[in-house]
């Protein structure tokens, strides 16, 4: 194994931004946020793509595709965190290690479950994040990075998009007919 040296930045510590004149008091929160962020989405990311590669059932087909695409939003919204953070003059969280012992959210274990209850072990990582992110946005906000409370909310749409779909899957059946309840 290397050691590693001459590093060009060094993670925990933030520079703040001449070009986006962003003082480094002001970006150290952003970046401290959106760290936390790419975290949890880097967890739902794995949580996701878990659920797409073990799928079953009725509905396999379609659940292994919208989860496959729900995974990618996610990386996606990753990738735009990750970048936000550089521009900030901060580092990124990159490795596993440190992704998933800086999350917020309740990473699911190894096991393989029922698709429904992946698909609640999902929801309540998605209402995690969505909160997290309006909180973040109302931070950039505060501070008056906008830019950065402009990517929070493009994000926040995608992910509020992919946990609605994921709430209609959680539906009960709604092809049975009145009379056939009672």
């Amino acid at each position: 194994m290397s050691t590693q040296k001459n590093a060009r930045a060094t993670a925990g510590e933030v520079e703040g931004s001449d070009a986006l004149r962003m003082d480094a008091d002001r970006a150290e929160q952003c970046v401290d946020a959106l760290n936390a962020d790419l975290a949890n989405v880097y967890v739902l990311y794995h949580q996701l793509k878990k659920h797409h590669w073990n799928v079953e059932g009725a509905e396999f087909r379609d659940l292994h595709l919208f989860l496959g695409e729900a995974a990618e939003t996610a990386e996606e919204v990753a990738d735009e965190l990750a970048e936000r953070v550089q521009a900030l003059g901060g580092v990124p969280h990159a490795s596993p290690e440190t992704l998933q012992a800086e999350a917020s959210v309740d990473v699911e274990d190894e096991d393989v479950y029922d698709i429904r209850t992946s698909l609640a072990n999902d929801m309540a990582i998605y209402g995690d994040i969505i909160e997290a992110t309006r909180e973040h946005t109302e931070l950039a906000e505060n501070l008056g990075d906008h830019a950065t409370a402009h990517m929070l909310r493009e994000g926040l749409i995608e992910l509020e998009d992919d946990a609605h779909h994921i709430e209609h899957y959680l539906e009960d059946d709604t092809l049975v007919t009145q009379g056939a309840l009672e």
